[in-house]
């Protein structure tokens, strides 16, 4: 795992390499609803697989999404035959670097390793995607305010729309897209919730347990301290 966290950090890789000082934007907390999150695996499957793959996680752990092995295999499954495989990139690594100039990295941990003092991974993740802008001078016509020169194309460009830089450097939308712009930032919001949950599957179990630890330790003390009361309370 701290390998992995390493590589994502500092490998200059085509996509999700940290830019200058940006302002990010809140990402909508979604780990608490499973219909948020089962979409969110859906955007990955079908808009990242192909390049990213997710190699710490595998397919059956998204029924803890609520989803039946079943609708796991029919709907998700396009890189593996059986349901314990790890989600695989669809793209063979080396024609990935040959392609791009360097090897995608795997988004299992993704939105841990994008945390900084800045903002979450989930703001950093979902600020990227809703910031590409069209740029004719990049080799895949697109750039990014939060990443300059980004080697990444705008995958989710046909639902967003194409933006550009006005006069005050501020993006733009210039041919809109399938989507409204709040419909396209729920669709976004989905797909980072998803990477969210990717690098720690148990956070919701674990914040849980957490409060259940604290309300328990709080009845214990009222208990503690009324039978403290009662040993002490003839003593002068």
């Amino acid at each position: 795992m701290k390998k992995l966290l390493t590589a994502l950090l500092f490998v200059p890789l085509l996509a999700f390499a940290s830019g200058g000082e940006v302002h990010l934007d809140k990402a909508p907390d979604v780990q608490g609803d499973k219909a948020a999150l089962q979409n969110g695996a859906k955007l990955f499957v079908n808009y990242c697989l192909n390049c990213h793959g997710a190699s710490y996680v595998r397919y059956n752990r998204l029924t803890e999404l609520g989803l039946t092995e079943e609708q796991i295999k029919d709907n998700l499954m396009f890189t593996a035959e059986k349901i314990g495989e790890p989600m695989r990139v669809g793209i063979r690594p080396d024609e990935a670097k040959k392609w791009f100039g360097a090897t995608p990295p795997d988004l299992s941990v993704i939105a841990r390793a994008r945390a900084s003092e800045h903002g979450s991974g989930a703001d950093w993740l979902y600020t990227y995607l809703r910031s590409f802008y069209r740029d004719e001078n990049r080799p895949t016509g697109w750039n990014n305010v939060v990443f300059e020169n980004v080697g990444m194309p705008h995958i989710l460009y046909e639902l967003q729309g194409t933006q550009v830089l006005n006069a005050e450097h501020k993006l733009e939308l210039a041919v809109p897209g399938k989507l409204a712009a709040a419909d396209y930032d729920k669709q976004v919001a989905d797909l980072v919730g998803f990477l969210v949950w990717m690098g720690e599957p148990q956070a919701q179990f674990r914040k849980q347990l957490g409060l259940g630890v604290l309300a328990f330790l709080a009845v214990l003390f009222v208990a503690a301290y009324a039978l403290k009361r009662e040993y002490w309370k003839d003593v002068h």
